[in-house]
This record gives structure tokens, C-alpha cells and sequence, in this order.
């Protein structure tokens, strides 16, 4: 089975956005790229873009989030638009508030993670840095 791993644009805040990540979900981050890394004659780097993030990856179970920061002379990304939601489902009612409580820290929360008919819980939110994320847990 193919396995989907998302991939997030930030404005120059990446980093701060996935170490926060990494305390709600864990794991480990993959390779890290800098744009100075990658700098060259045929693509110049300015001083101001060099420390941001070209690629980040968060490994964690079977799972990958992966990120960069869109340098400023490509545009900005807009924060508040209609991003696709990030749809996770936790193996438990408690890992589901674990993930909800952390990631809604600062957010603007949509819907609660509240109990539904059938014992299922849902939430849907847009974390402190503009991502939209979807919890559920469906009991058996």
C-alpha cells in the first residue's frame, strides 16, 4: 500500500513549527538542508534565506511530515488561506487528546475533540502557525 506523507510550506519559521511538532508526536527528524547548503553560482542564496530550511523531515512511527521554508524571493505563502487539513487517526481515545491537546496550543480550534454518537471523537483546528489538522479515534 502506498503511504502518504505530507508536506507543509512555511514563511522562514519551519524549524520552530516542526520542534514543536516533534513535542506532541516524537520521532526523530530526518536530514535537515539549509539553503546555504545548496547555494551555488546558478542558484545564489541571499544572506537573509541562508539559515532557513530547504527540506525537514519528522519521522515518527510509520509516519513522515515533511517541510521547507518558501524563500522570500518566490513569494509568501498565504497563512490563512484553504491549506489542505492534515487528517490523523490515533490508535486511542488517549493518544487522540494527547495529539489534540498538543497541537491545538495557541490554535484556533474549529471543533473540539468531542465524543460522537457511536463513541468516535473528531476535531478540526488551524495550529499557531497556520496548518490545519483533523484528529479522530473510532472505537470498535
Amino acid at each position: 500500500m502506498a503511504k502518504i506523507n505530507p508536506h507543509i510550506n512555511f514563511n522562514g519559521n519551519a524549524e520552530e513549527a516542526f520542534t514543536f511538532y516533534k513535542s506532541v508526536f516524537g520521532g526523530e527528524f530526518g536530514k535537515i538542508i539549509r539553503f546555504k547548503e545548496i547555494a551555488s553560482e546558478e542558484f545564489p542564496v541571499p544572506e537573509n534565506e541562508a539559515d532557513k530550511l530547504m527540506h525537514i523531515a519528522l519521522h515518527f512511527g510509520q509516519n513522515i511530515l515533511m517541510a521547507n521554508d518558501v524563500p522570500e524571493f518566490m513569494g509568501r505563502v498565504n497563512e490563512n488561506e484553504n491549506r489542505s487539513k492534515i487528517y490523523i487517526t490515533a490508535e486511542s481515545k488517549e493518544e487522540a487528546f494527547h495529539i489534540f491537546n498538543g497541537l491545538s496550543e495557541g490554535a484556533n480550534v474549529e471543533m473540539p475533540l468531542t465524543e460522537n454518537p457511536g463513541g468516535s471523537y473528531f476535531a478540526m483546528f488551524r495550529d499557531k502557525y497556520g496548518i490545519e489538522w483533523m484528529v479522530s479515534f473510532e472505537a470498535n
